[in-house]
């Protein structure tokens, strides 16, 4: 009997050591703080708030995660008249179920507000933001727009206000900074759909590369993972790396009359050059696409086995079209594939065990690293995959001098350097971890 308890602890144990939903929380072991853009000034603010996840503790069944929900990179500018900037949660605890369950009876809808967490601690909201059509007004009403609409014809965050989110695709609600869509920065997009990066050089949680198997990026309120945009073609992991796809797409209709369902609700906006299709989330109705498994089920997700989960576990995707523009439903939704039960508190109340095996070393030689522009004029910048530790960058002339040295953030992806400074001629980047270095030769030509 002895020996059972002991076998039983001990696998326990090790499997708390290996859960990814305990050991992929990008915990700040760097002193890392956050910083802010202020429209009309590209010098970024360095505030007094530690960045990413403080600690991970975990029982059983729970891991807690205490975060400021402020992440490593740059968050601002909101160009769209957003008063609020991404403000520090003051330590807010999520409690996270280590064994997710499917929910097999009538699926939970995803809500307002906070419906999964990122590994850098930093909220993901669904599709909307609080605005729907109201008939009796012929307008918009709710959210920033105030009021109440109707909830029959709601509009798509993504959408509506995309002037609003900064470069990583992001932006505030009431201080809480979130991310409604993949969270990869505009300017790596295939076709940039926004310019925000252009003035305020910014990143996201991940860089989209097609040729690997996305990271794992957070958790669900059910438990669940959400990777990246690409995955293995098919669940068993074979197949090569696709894009993987929404089941969503738009629906044939000039009126908005009825839902998808055939629902007859309050009439919404005729579809126009200022109500398109995709302004609402009712706009889009799914197709199920059973001969091709890259083709994500209802909720945006399917079973499949993943780097992390070698025996395979449901996952959901940061779905993007083929342009790497985020694609609807995003990342989750409009319901949960599990039981929803993971919610933020104000204490744990259970004994834990702290979570305190350092970040995972990353290999430099592995890293998708980019440098641009080249020519380079008034910047250069360098960005890589996500990051568990600081990377130094150097900036060195023909002769081998170092002219400026940066780094590349713990859940950062990306350094900028100024060039106002320099002149005109050949130079390198070298990017260094400490035990290897990489090259990179640029030319300056202003």
């Amino acid at each position: 009997m002895k020996n059972t308890f002991l076998l039983l602890l001990f696998v326990s144990f090790s499997y708390s050591q290996t859960n990814p939903a305990i050991t992929k929380w990008l915990r700040n072991t760097t002193g890392i703080t956050g910083r802010h853009y202020v429209s009309g000034n590209s010098t970024p603010i360095t505030d007094a708030v530690a960045a990413n996840v403080q600690t991970v503790q975990y029982s059983t069944n729970w891991a807690y995660v205490t975060t400021n929900c402020i992440p490593a990179y740059i968050t601002g500018p909101f160009l769209d008249g957003n008063p609020s900037l991404a403000t520090s949660q003051n330590g807010a605890i999520f409690k996270m179920p280590l064994n997710p369950i499917q929910n097999t009876g009538t699926a939970t809808a995803t809500t307002g507000g906070n419906i999964g967490l990122f590994i850098n601690g930093v909220a993901l909201f669904d599709y909307r933001d609080g605005v729907s059509w109201k008939n009796s007004t012929s307008s918009l009403a709710g959210g920033p727009s105030g009021g109440m609409g109707d909830g029959k014809w709601n509009r798509d965050a993504v959408v509506g206000e995309r002037l609003g989110f900064d470069c990583a695709k992001a932006h505030p609600a009431m201080g809480n900074y979130h991310h409604h869509q993949n969270p990869s920065a505009f300017n790596l997009d295939l076709v940039v759909i926004s310019t925000v990066c252009s003035t305020y050089p910014s990143d996201g949680l991940y860089v989209i590369n097609p040729s690997v198997h996305s990271s794992l990026l957070g958790f669900a309120y059910d438990g669940f993972p959400i990777y990246g945009a690409y995955g293995y073609a098919n669940a068993d992991g074979t197949g090569g790396i696709v894009r993987m796809k929404s089941g969503y797409q738009y629906r044939n209709i000039i009126t908005r009359t009825v839902w998808a369902d055939g629902t007859d609700v309050l009439d919404g906006p005729a579809v126009s050059a200022t109500y398109p299709l995709g302004y609402f989330r009712e706009d889009y109705e799914y197709v199920a696409h059973p001969l091709d498994a890259s083709y994500l089920d209802v909720h945006n997700g399917r079973f499949c086995i993943t780097p992390d989960y070698p025996s395979g576990i449901y996952c959901y995707f940061t779905t993007v079209d083929a342009n790497h523009n985020s694609a609807y439903p995003y990342v989750v939704g409009p319901t949960f594939y599990g039981i929803k039960t993971a919610v933020k508190v104000t204490s744990i109340t259970e004994s834990t065990t702290p979570y305190t095996l350092s970040n995972a070393d990353f290999n430099l030689s592995s890293l998708n690293i980019k440098v641009y522009p080249n020519p380079a004029q008034e910047f250069v910048a360098i960005q890589s995959d996500m990051l568990a530790d600081n990377l130094e960058v150097s900036l060195l002339d023909a002769l081998g001098k170092v002219v400026k040295t940066q780094q590349i953030l713990q859940g950062s992806t990306l350094s900028v350097f100024d060039l106002a400074t320099v002149y005109n001629g050949i130079y390198f980047l070298k990017v260094a971890d400490g035990k290897d270095s990489k090259s990179f030769k640029i030319i300056i030509n202003k």
